[in-house]
């Protein structure tokens, strides 16, 4: 009896631990943007989001992502929502408490000329060197429709 408890434990745990929801890596080169279905290549310009049923959909350019989410109204159905840091590529943050640069000086997969910072002090000093405004994550959703 006391076999049985230690095997449905073991079991359980194996199963939930299965079951976590967690944002998949980006397959650059491999994986299509859920929006216009062009190829995920750029690291300094990707973004995720993951759903709370633990389905993650990437993205070209964080502009495509923002459309989604807005457009389709589901950003409470989502666990994660990430975006690629400019100064840091291949490294996704949240896209919640990232600071954007819309900057013509810094090119976007399509043509939004919009980058995310993990740090503001980081977003203020490239907006010094190359121009352009910063927006939070509520702001930008108004802009990016």
């Amino acid at each position: 009896m006391k076999t049985k408890k230690i095997l449905f434990t073991l079991a359980s745990i194996a199963f939930f631990a299965a079951c976590s929801i967690a944002p998949k890596p980006i397959a650059y080169g491999d994986d299509h943007c859920h929006f216009c279905d062009m190829t995920v290549v750029d690291k300094t310009h990707a973004a995720e989001y993951t759903t709370k049923k633990g389905k993650s959909f990437p993205f070209d350019a964080i502009e495509c992502m923002v459309r989604e989410v807005v457009r389709k109204d589901i950003e409470k159905d989502l666990a994660f929502v990430l975006v690629a840091d400019y100064g840091n590529p291949g490294d996704l943050v949240d896209a919640k408490t990232a600071t954007y640069l819309i900057s013509e000086a810094i090119q976007s997969p399509m043509g939004a000329n919009l980058s995310a910072f993990s740090s503001k002090e980081t977003a203020t000093s490239t907006q010094k060197e190359h121009g352009g405004k910063l927006y939070t994550w509520e702001t930008l959703k108004t802009i990016i429709k």
